[in-house]
């Protein structure tokens, strides 16, 4: 019997489609959206909770559900086992025997349950919103209508698994300058608040003169004493409005702009943007989803609106005929290695593959960029907080000299 299902799905001109169909089944639907040119997003019965708007542009989770790695765990092995001739029960069965989360061992489970009856991978998934995201069920429902359900799995898995690295360098990198720079602030504080007020009584006994330095450190260190945790409160609230300024496109834009032409920092911005650019794109245009269709999904994924408004427009370009690789060139955002090997993508026919390969290059380089900053950074960093505690303890001599001159 034919039942009502409401669906999105992104059309060949990279418009996102809602609508409402009449068939039997979910599979029954995508296929005939496939038909129809069109790429299904997300399919379900009405009042079951289908956004109108567009869904989230991520394979990662969602708040509750399990870890980035976990899902990208469980897709690689599925992806093996389908690829070795494993029928997919069995395959989630196995991992339901081998996950160490009683949590993933439970979602496993109902993934399990949800089959039952034929009911499609993609159909079960979507109960699971809060692990797998709408764009990964999309994936996944147009891998299964193509019979290429393993090798879809297989790339998700090798780009949730990208993402994750050079997610995992950048904070991996950052760790050491945070700590260092977080302990030396601790030490001036601590000199500043507890050690400097010791020696204060003293010199106000001696009722000497103190050399402007002394002073200079020790009104510091009053300040930091009476005013601190309101100082503290006045930087938070600082940070808390410049990140909602920031939050507005016509501050954003520019600002982002402006990052993308910092000498050091914008060289390192440029690769990760172009790595997520390439690497989402040629995912996409592999699993089957049109240029202009894939370049809508992929504006998500760019945080950096002057990039985003780059891609825009290149999208706009590359719907009247024009080439995309050409048009991102011309905004000067994206890196020349990046347009080149996508020019070279699209004339050959290879554009799916060189911006893989694409993503490779600027991963690596970003990574290379990252740890030079690092190397930068650290003697910077000990450097400068090395001198301030020297101008302290300096300032502090100073004093106890003066001090001894007045004895003798």
């Amino acid at each position: 019997m034919s039942r009502r299902w409401r669906y999105t799905a992104l059309a060949d001109d990279g418009q996102l489609r809602h609508g409402v169909m009449l068939g039997e089944d979910e599979a029954g639907i995508v296929a005939g959206l496939r038909r129809a040119g069109l790429h299904p997003v997300r399919v379900a019965r009405p009042g079951w909770g289908l956004a109108a708007g567009w869904p989230a542009i991520t394979l990662s989770r969602r708040q509750g559900g399990l870890s980035r790695r976990e899902v990208t765990d469980i897709t690689r092995e599925l992806a093996l086992m389908l690829a070795a001739g494993q029928d997919l029960d069995r395959a989630l069965r196995f991992l339901v025997e081998t996950v160490p989360r009683p949590k993933a061992r439970a979602l496993l489970v109902g993934l399990r349950e949800g089959m039952r009856g034929g009911g499609a991978f993609a159909a079960a998934l979507d109960t699971r919103p809060e692990s797998f995201s709408p764009l990964y069920v999309g994936l996944v429902r147009a891998g299964e209508a193509g019979g290429a359900l393993a090798g879809t799995l297989d790339r998700i898995a090798t780009f949730m698994e990208r993402e994750r690295s050079l997610s995992a360098s950048i904070q991996s990198a950052l760790i050491y300058p945070i700590i260092l720079v977080l302990a030396s602030i601790a030490s001036i504080v601590l000199l500043l608040t507890q050690v400097l007020p010791q020696f204060v009584p003293l010199f106000e006994e001696a009722g000497a003169q103190l050399p402007l330095a002394t002073r200079i450190v020790i009104a510091m260190g009053d300040f930091l004493q009476h005013w601190g945790m309101a100082l503290l409160a006045v930087l938070g609230l600082g940070a808390f409005l410049v990140r909602g300024l920031l939050r507005r496109p016509e501050l954003r834009r520019p600002f982002d702009r402006q990052v993308l032409r910092l000498p050091i920092l914008g060289a390192l911005a440029r690769d990760i943007m172009a790595a997520r650019l390439t690497r989402t794109l040629g995912t996409l245009l592999q699993n089957g989803v049109s240029l202009l269709a894939a370049l809508r999904i992929v504006e998500g994924v760019i945080g950096n609106m002057a990039g985003r408004a780059a891609l825009e427009q290149a999208g706009l370009q590359t719907r009247e005929g024009r080439g995309l690789a050409r048009s991102l060139a011309v905004s000067d955002v994206f890196p020349v290695r990046a347009t080149h090997l996508m020019e070279l993508g699209e004339e050959t026919g290879q554009l799916a593959d060189l911006c893989l390969r694409a993503a490779e290059i600027h991963e690596e380089a970003a990574r290379t960029r990252l740890q030079r900053l690092v190397a930068l950074l650290v003697p910077v960093i000990t450097i400068v907080m090395g001198a301030i505690v020297a101008g302290i303890v300096s300032a502090l001599l100073l004093a106890m000299l003066g001090l001894n001159d007045l004895a003798h």
